[in-house]
Parts: structure tokens; C-alpha cells; sequence
């Protein structure tokens, strides 16, 4: 099965199982939401049906929460959790500095709150999310329904006076209706082409009436883990200051892979 995986498959994979190599019993782990996301939710599942691995679960999204409870993992929510050991998730980009874009899946709001509740988080992704300057994917920005066109204009009107290359704005949908968060809200994405201040534009967002959230995730991520389809990965670790390679096999007989069939 593993030989049928497309090479950014194998990326994510590889990332993905480097990650959960650093989850220790006992520990409460956020799971982060998308498609590299859900290759740690199974693996973590498969480590704890063979390892007896015991740990609790908190998930950013229902998507994440319904997957890792197929797998058998242990989910409460954060309130319970209170604070957790470790958070791994996905990124849309990430920079030289490890600040992120985050949000592609709609899921920026919980995945932020889960990620500044955590001791530490990982970030775990493919190369081709590794950018010089954040900007090439659209930003996502969490609004509230009501008045939300006026939020929009707002936003438009604050990106005149910042260091950004685009300014374009559209409502997330899905199909012909708004794209509607799990906590009920509307996203409007920024495409800005490559932002110069990511700190200030995150900090100027969250100031507008009407935004709940942005997916300018800064300071907050400790460790990325870049897969690549051959099994080599990178780890970046910004706090360490160092930059470690290692290489993850592809086993035929993984169960990971059975759960796809």
C-alpha cells in the first residue's frame, strides 16, 4: 500500500510519523486539523493499539475529534484538559523564523487556542509549505456573520496603510453559501501576495469590530518537521536553534496503511 501513496503522501506521512515519535504516555496531546493532521491522528492510533500507548486527546476541530475516535484515541475537550503537554498540527506556510499561515481547512480558531495552551507545539508539513516571506496562500480571517461585509471593508481599508503586495478579499464559501466555521462564523480570506510584518498585521486584524480570529500563528510554534517522499525529514527546532535530518522507512505491512483500503 505504501508504494500506491503519491510522493506529497509519502511527505506527509514521513512528517507525521516523526511527530508522534515525540508523544510519551501520559500526555495531553492537541490535534491539529487537515490532511497532514489526520496522517498523525492515525498514527498516533496505531501506537497506542500496539504500544498500549495511554494518552488524552484534544481536538481543534469535529473533524479531527470523529477521526480519533476511530482510531481509538481518548478525546475530551480543552476546558477539561485545562493544559497540554504538546500540540501537533499542520501549516499552510511557514517562514524562516517558524511563524505560520494557518486556516486553510477553517479550522484558525481552535487551532490557535489549542496551540498557546501547550508546552510546546510541532508543526509538521511537506516542503513545499517552506516560504521566505508568509503570503502566497491567502490568509484566513475568522468574522462574526452579523455586519460581516462591513468587517470586510474594514480590513480592506487597514491593508492601504501596510506592508503587503495584494489586497483582495473574498468570502469563503461552500458551494453557493459561506463557508460556516464550527464555532458558527464566516472566514474571509486575504489574498495579499507576501506580507512584510506579519506580527503587526496579526495584532491590526484582531483590533477590527467583527474578527475573531486571524491565521497568523507567531511566536507560537516550537519545532517543524518537513517530510519528503523519499522518508527523509528535516526538523527545524527554533528554540534549539538547530536544524536535524533523519529518515523515516515506508513498511509494506504498516497498519497505518491497512486502515486505507
Amino acid at each position: 500500500m505504501a508504494a500506491e501513496l503519491s510522493p506529497i503522501d509519502k511527505a506527509k506521512f514521513a512528517a507525521a510519523k516523526s511527530a508522534v515519535s515525540y508523544i510519551e504516555d501520559g500526555m495531553r496531546v492537541g490535534m491539529g486539523t487537515g490532511s497532514t493532521a489526520a496522517w498523525m491522528v492515525r498514527l498516533l492510533g496505531e501506537r497506542i493499539r500496539e504500544e498500549g500507548l495511554k494518552i488524552t486527546g484534544v481536538p481543534t476541530s469535529s473533524r479531527t475529534a470523529d477521526l480519533a475516535r476511530q482510531v481509538g484515541i481518548n478525546v475530551i475537550g480543552l476546558d477539561e484538559a485545562k493544559w497540554l503537554d504538546l500540540t501537533i498540527d499542520g501549516a499552510d506556510e511557514f517562514d524562516d523564523e517558524l511563524n505560520l499561515i494557518k486556516g486553510g481547512g477553517g479550522a484558525l480558531l481552535q487551532e490557535k487556542i489549542v496551540a498557546t495552551a501547550s508546552d510546546q507545539m510541532i508543526v509538521i508539513a511537506d516542503a513545499a509549505k517552506s516560504v521566505k516571506a508568509l503570503g502566497a496562500f491567502p490568509l484566513p480571517v475568522e468574522v462574526v456573520p452579523f455586519g460581516w461585509q462591513t468587517t470586510r471593508a474594514l480590513i480592506e481599508e487597514m491593508l492601504v496603510s501596510l506592508d503587503v503586495l495584494g489586497r483582495n478579499t473574498t468570502l469563503r464559501l461552500n458551494g453557493s453559501q459561506p463557508y460556516v466555521t464550527d464555532e458558527g462564523n464566516y472566514i474571509v480570506d486575504l489574498h495579499l501576495n507576501r506580507i512584510g510584518s506579519p506580527r503587526q498585521l496579526g495584532l491590526v486584524l484582531n483590533q477590527i469590530p467583527g474578527v475573531v480570529e486571524n491565521g497568523l500563528f507567531i511566536d507560537i510554534c516550537d519545532i517543524v518537521i518537513i517530510g519528503g517522499g523519499d522518508g527523509k525529514i528535516e526538523i527545524r527546532d527554533i528554540n534549539a536553534g538547530k536544524v536535524t535530518h533523519d529518515q523515516i522507512d515506508f513498511l509494506e505491512d504498516e497498519n497505518i496503511f491497512k486502515d486505507l483500503d
